[in-house]
């Protein structure tokens, strides 16, 4: 069968991949053509396009290009139309996503979406064209259930794919890790400053300032893989930090802690088992508009799916050297830290078990044979 996946950004890489080797596995015939990145370049397939093309951010840097973000969804819909899929498989990224799957949904082609846009966070209207557009929607956060269930729509949740893509991963000696990358014995604090340039010019330029204040560490940059070190030297400048680049789960087996910009890495942040404050700082014109369209009463994964402050988070004014001075000293403090890690496994346990891309593969599988 003949499969098209939309996905953006490296999270929407490493599941769509995951997926894709399910696919693979349990459909001998699998044809696919998809969006992503190396990830799921690397898994097989066909690439039309690779996210880092696509990477805006806010709704300010999204509006600036317009024309590039319009002629994507033109080039979307065209190679849909040639290539003709059983099924379009939308993995999160909702503002690309949910634009094709009208239009395909229009012209009959089976849509099925694998990580819910978030629509319990923001926009809670965009359930009626879910509802209209979607045939299928495999959810991966234990509150999606119920939250679409109440809005007369029945949605399967298949647990988080960062279970087995932690769980699957080659474990690292530390000691050959430190070696490698020329890392001292101190304890290490992890930055995770994000995947766009616009967010990581903004969160590293800040946690970048507590490196002299706490000497007795080693300050460690993940960097992402859709950016090189050339932009990651402009900022960093004479700052006395290591950077390490795509081994992100690699060292966060090996931290003892982390300063983490709120997105999908808050939740990776805690299934490694790390203490973490959670920051975010936006264009001052998206953070206005966000703010007045999010009602969450948090910001992180983590503590909405706990639905309580696990982790300390720093928004836009609050994220700033005094503050988070102040958090990361808390969370280098044994109590403190006893606590978070009795919060981790909690959470842990609610996200479910293992085999999310499994389950997915293999209702989507079931979906085209009953179809056909």
């Amino acid at each position: 069968m003949k499969y098209y996946i939309i996905a953006g950004e490296a999270s929407g890489d490493l599941h769509g991949a995951n997926l894709m080797k399910e696919l693979y596995c349990q459909d001998a015939s699998a044809d696919i053509r998809f969006w992503g990145g190396d990830l799921m370049q690397s898994a097989g397939g066909s690439l039309v396009s690779h996210y880092k093309e696509r990477a805006f951010m806010g709704f300010f840097e999204v509006l600036k290009n317009l024309f590039k973000v319009l002629s994507f969804i033109k080039l979307c819909k065209k190679d849909i139309a040639l290539f003709s899929p059983d099924v379009l498989i939308f993995i999160d990224n909702s503002g690309f996503n949910l634009r094709i799957a009208k239009w395909a949904k229009e012209r009959g082609f089976k849509t099925n979406y694998y990580i819910s846009p978030q629509v319990w966070a923001s926009r809670a209207r965009r359930i009626k064209d879910i509802k209209r557009d979607i045939d299928a929607l495999f959810v991966i956060l234990p509150f999606e259930k119920s939250f679409y269930k109440e809005h007369g729509y029945s949605v399967e949740f298949v647990g988080h794919p960062l279970i087995d893509a932690i769980a699957n991963r080659v474990q690292v000696a530390e000691v050959h890790f430190r070696k490698e990358h020329h890392l001292s014995n101190k304890k290490i604090i992890a930055l995770l400053p994000g995947s766009r340039k616009q967010e990581i010019t903004k969160m590293l330029s800040v946690m970048l300032t507590l490196v002299p204040n706490f000497s007795d560490y080693q300050f460690v940059i993940a960097g992402a893989p859709s950016q090189d070190w050339s932009f990651y030297k402009k900022i960093i400048g004479a700052t006395e930090v290591a950077f390490i680049n795509n081994k992100t789960y690699d060292l966060l087996s090996v931290s003892y802690a982390a300063l983490v910009a709120s997105g999908t890495a808050t939740l990776e942040t805690a299934l490694f088992k790390v203490p973490q404050v959670v920051c975010y700082k936006g264009g001052t014109i998206s953070y206005q508009i966000a703010k007045r369209i999010i009602t969450l009463k948090f910001i992180s994964l983590v503590n909405l799916i706990m639905d309580k402050e696990v982790v300390k988070e720093l928004i836009q004014s609050n994220f700033n050297k005094k503050d988070l001075k102040a958090e990361l000293t808390k969370i280098l403090e044994f109590s403190n830290r006893e606590s978070m890690f009795l919060s981790y496994f909690e959470l842990e346990k609610k996200l479910g078990g293992k085999g999310a891309s499994r389950k997915v593969a293999s209702q989507i599988i079931a979906g085209l044979k009953i179809s056909k």
